[in-house]
């Protein structure tokens, strides 16, 4: 079975839900590391995707008013 690719939406699904386990006290001590480590990397990927996007439109933007200059 192939993995399901990693979307912005999903990433911060699964980080909200971490983060309620997390503040509820329902996670274990056992997973706690995991689920701290998991969520370091969703952190990341929601990162890099924002700055991503913002570059794209950013690029989008300009090409607009080049446009419009024309």
């Amino acid at each position: 079975m192939m993995e399901e690719k990693l979307t912005y939406e999903t990433a911060w699904n699964e980080l909200t839900a971490i983060s309620k386990e997390i503040e509820n006290e329902t996670i274990s001590v056992d997973e706690l590391a995991a689920k701290v480590k998991r969520a370091s990397e969703l952190i990341a990927f929601c990162q890099s995707r924002l700055k991503d996007t913002e570059t794209e439109v950013g690029k989008i933007i300009d090409g607009m008013e080049n446009q419009k200059e024309a």
